[in-house]
């Protein structure tokens, strides 16, 4: 079985997807959260925020990451257990950095979710069962500070 993750980075009411390049073997030309395999040795969590860096180029905030639920696909060799978490704050700028595995990422409205080619059915409803107040603008520290000019150092 192989254990993936993926990252719900939910911000204004809309969740930032990637789309899966058509040349690729699994699951192509359809949309998906950010993700991948947890390597040995690693926690959800761990590589949840390792392919986030990969990906993104975001790093996330540990703490503001939560569970929404997992799907499952597949069976016998090809089964796939799928941790869907919801990252509430991150750092940087989210860009594609893995162009050969993902043809384009978009925001995409929650409500517009069930609309879309998705790799996972049940995605539209996991993410949809967010609290309202998980999809309001998020409390990006970093980004107040830079836009402050940077942050106090305290001597």
């Amino acid at each position: 079985m192989h254990v993936v993750v993926t990252g719900a980075l939910v911000e204004n009411g809309a969740v930032l997807l990637v789309h899966r390049s058509p040349t690729r073997r699994a699951y192509p030309d359809l949309w998906d959260l950010p993700g991948g395999h947890v390597e040995a040795g690693e926690s959800e969590l761990q590589a949840l925020a390792r392919e986030m860096r990969e990906e993104l180029g975001v790093d996330i905030v540990a703490e503001s990451a939560s569970r929404l639920g997992d799907l499952h696909a597949g069976s016998g060799e090809d089964a796939v257990h799928v941790g869907v978490w919801q990252v509430g704050d991150w750092v940087g700028s989210p860009t594609n950095r893995a162009p050969d595995e993902h043809d384009d990422i978009a925001w995409v409205g929650i409500s517009e979710l069930g609309g879309l080619p998705l790799v996972h059915g049940d995605l539209a409803a996991l993410v949809g069962s967010l609290p309202e107040s998980d999809r309001l603008p998020r409390r990006d520290e970093a980004r107040a500070a830079a836009s402050r000019g940077g942050p106090e150092i305290q001597g």
